[in-house]
């Protein structure tokens, strides 16, 4: 600031109420807005108002603007002092504390609840994840979705520094030796629920495509490599991604199979030691920036998954979606790659099973960041309605808005428990029960199934909830309706799964 802070009485605020010279109070503060009135968007007669010109336009303010408006650059630096003997209403939270706002937060970090799931470790853990992710990775994503530029270099190395990409593929031998998010807990302590942490609170932006953007593409395209490749192969990339010196993407999708994987007609045609693999993926989420693709192909032996280096041979092109291109979506062209056999994930006619067992940690994944960004809805309606004036009482004076809440709070705490029921399954059963064991797989596959259903749609009824409660629209919360299987492809599944387990003397 320009000037240094004095203190301000109302009086001598109200004598500023003309053109060119025009001061406000804000919750306490005074700023001089007299240059400012001409790039208002609402025009400098918004501001030359007898209710806002020299008065105290909290009220008004906070009607049409969030609090952090006040925070940017270029308005905080037209505060000029403060009201002798007020304080602030407002205030911003500490970057590690949890909101206040009831619902805002999942009920384990809610004061005098209680969880069977949460350990001191898990409260520890989410303390600090919270301050990492506010501090290093919400400025980055307001950036890139806006500028539509991958995850900056600065943030992924810092991201690297903590492992976070580590943990984003849960426990396991991957973490052995690695310092988790600067030593706050060990990789003996790690489990699904500290993994559910990383993925909330990577997830609480409001920014869609950079929740994809930040290596997506990893946490769905590296586990066939950990889980199916050779010591070889996976000594060689799975450090080179997880250090964020390569980038690795899942490329199954095609314009001829989406939630048909089975449909899959990209071929690998084996030549000697080489696979020739020729055809082309669509939507690959972090495609436009992948080193490696994790391939899903068709040969003359079956399904077969094959990790494909980019070269001459692969080339990619920008999708334009409804969404910021930071994500990397991308159409994957293979003319003709060669790629050595010993890239093979798994066996050759069995690579249905890789694929199909790599579709519940994604589910999972995508669970936990639609929630998340649920729940910051939820809380960012709550404001709201507390703060918009209509008809001359607050929006929460409103029956049919209170209903409205009523139903977006029961949607997220009902998916917030049957995804913590989930994850304490994961955390009893090993990757292959969870993948490839009968009765298990079924049962976690079913259900996982039928959650991520369940939370797309829930995600798009609150988000057109929101819409009206805020008066606006929505663009992607339809996007989480297809990642993973298309939602009445896996409520379909998750039925057929259930039909399956039925017992055999069951009647009415």
């Amino acid at each position: 600031m320009s000037q240094a802070l004095k203190s301000f009485t109302l009086e001598e605020v109200a004598k500023h109420n003309k053109e060119g010279d025009v001061w406000i109070v804000i919750d306490s503060k005074v700023y001089n807005i007299s240059k400012f009135a001409n790039l208002h968007p609402g025009g400098t007669g918004v501001l030359l108002t007898e209710s806002i010109a020299g008065k105290d336009a909290t009220q008004a303010f906070f009607g049409l603007h969030r609090h952090e408006v006040l925070l940017r650059p270029q308005y905080a630096r037209l505060q000029i002092g403060t009201v002798a003997g007020e304080e602030p209403v407002v205030k911003s939270l500490a970057t590690d504390e949890a909101s206040r706002v009831p619902y805002a937060e999942p009920s384990w970090l809610s004061a005098g609840y209680f969880s069977p799931y949460y350990k001191d470790s898990h409260r520890r853990f989410q303390r600090s994840m919270r301050k990492f992710a506010m501090e290093v990775v919400y400025p980055d994503a307001l950036r890139c979705e806006d500028n539509g530029k991958r995850i900056s270099q600065s943030v992924l190395e810092q991201l690297c520094a903590m492992n976070i990409p580590a943990m984003r593929l849960g426990p396991g031998k991957h973490l052995q030796g690695r310092s988790l998010l600067g030593g706050v807990i060990s990789s003996e302590e790690f489990d699904h629920f500290h993994e559910l942490i990383v993925n909330f609170e990577l997830s609480r932006f409001g920014t869609r495509a950079y929740v994809d953007a930040l290596l997506a593409g990893e946490v769905i395209g590296l586990p066939p490599v950990l889980n199916y490749g050779s010591p070889e192969l996976r000594a060689k990339v799975v450090p080179e991604v997880l250090d964020g010196k390569k980038f690795i993407c899942l490329a199954i999708s095609e314009a001829f199979a989406g939630s048909d994987v089975a449909g899959l007609q990209t071929n690998a045609v084996r030549e000697g030691d080489e696979w020739v693999i020729t055809g082309t993926k669509k939507w690959i989420t972090n495609g436009m920036f992948a080193d490696y693709f994790t391939v899903g192909c068709r040969s003359k032996d079956g399904y077969v998954v094959v990790l494909v280096p980019r070269s001459d041979d692969v080339s990619t092109k920008a999708i334009k979606t409804a969404y910021s291109s930071t994500a990397g979506t991308a159409y994957v062209t293979f003319e003709k790659a060669r790629v050595p056999v010993a890239n093979t994930l798994g066996k050759v006619g069995q690579g249905l099973q890789v694929i199909l067992s790599n579709f519940n940690h994604e589910r999972w994944m995508i669970v936990c960041t639609s929630l998340s960004a649920q729940r910051m809805v939820v809380e960012e309606c709550l404001k709201w309605v507390n703060q918009r004036i209509v008809f001359g009482k607050p929006l929460s004076s409103q029956a049919v808005v209170r209903s409205k809440l009523a139903s977006m709070i029961a949607r997220v705490e009902s998916g917030q428990a049957w995804l913590e029921s989930i994850t304490h399954q994961m955390n009893n059963m090993a990757y292959d029960e969870q993948s490839d064991k009968w009765p298990a797989r079924s049962a976690l596959e079913a259900r996982s199934a039928l959650l991520c259903r369940f939370i797309t749609r829930t995600g798009r009824e609150t988000a057109e909830d929101a819409t009206q409660i805020f008066g606006g629209f929505h663009r992607t919360s339809p996007y989480d309706a297809i990642l993973g299987g298309q939602e009445d492809v896996l409520g379909d599944l998750g039925v057929r799964q259930a039909i399956k387990k039925m017992p055999k003397g069951a009647r009415l």
